[in-house]
């Protein structure tokens, strides 16, 4: 950026300033191209390098990437496959760790339910914000808001969970069994070449699952059942 005095000055954008945290984008799909691939960079190395105006140097994003986006023809279209309905590149597809389709299906039970909840916090805004603030009360099954942020900076500050001889064996026989089935595919239907159902950057997405899974569990060591949990998130949203 250009000061008044005419010189230029680095300003952090969002993926700099939520260095640390999360950095949400809504209407992914409307992103400029040059913005986009920018983003690269930031989710594989965690870091922005800048080299314009007399200006080199690396700032850090370490930041986990939450981006909604809407399909190529407004709505979802049943006819086409998934891949024609969502326009993005693999190249950045690949460096999300999960990836999942939100369909507005017509259920009038769960329009209903829907329209009831949006109504309630509606009727009761000011009981709701103070309780969301104090963080006093709690129903059943929930959790207040204060006592969420409270459990999740725990969570980070507390945990960083190591991967069990048991979990890393897993994962590897889970790489290697889904890689093979599609190599003996391949030979069955005579292609040499065909598309990778899962490389390295997936088996990174499943471990980093996998420990926020402990995490959340304050678990010290990520088991089995984390590793489980985390493959069936995978597959679901694959």
């Amino acid at each position: 950026i250009r000061d008044s005095r005419g010189e230029f000055y680095l300003e952090g954008g969002a993926m700099v300033l939520s260095d640390g945290g999360v950095c949400c984008i809504d209407e992914f799909d409307k992103m400029r191209e040059t913005d986009r691939v920018a983003i690269h960079e930031a989710m594989e190395q965690q870091t922005i390098s800048v080299a314009k105006a007399g200006i080199t140097t690396i700032l850090n994003s370490r930041s986990s990437v939450l981006a909604a986006a809407n399909p190529v023809f407004g709505s979802y279209d049943d006819s086409k496959s998934a891949a024609e309905n969502i326009d993005f590149l693999p190249t950045i597809l690949s460096r999300f760790d999960l990836i999942f389709i939100v369909r507005d299906i017509r259920n009038e039970a769960k329009d209903r339910k829907i329209a009831e909840h949006v109504m309630e916090v509606h009727i009761n805004s000011e009981e709701f914000f103070e309780n969301g603030e104090s963080g006093e009360t709690e129903t059943d099954n929930e959790l207040s808001l204060m006592t969420m942020k409270r459990f999740i900076s725990y969570c980070r500050n507390r945990r960083a969970p190591s991967l069990s001889l048991m979990a890393s064996k897993l994962l590897q026989s889970h790489y290697i069994k889904i890689r093979d089935l599609q190599r003996r595919r391949n030979i069955e239907i005579g292609k040499d070449e065909a598309s990778v159902p899962i490389t390295v950057r997936q088996l990174e997405a499943i471990v980093r699952i996998s420990e926020s899974l402990a995490k959340m569990s304050l678990s010290m060591y990520v088991n089995k059942d984390h590793v489980a949990e985390a493959i069936r998130l995978f597959k679901v949203s694959t």
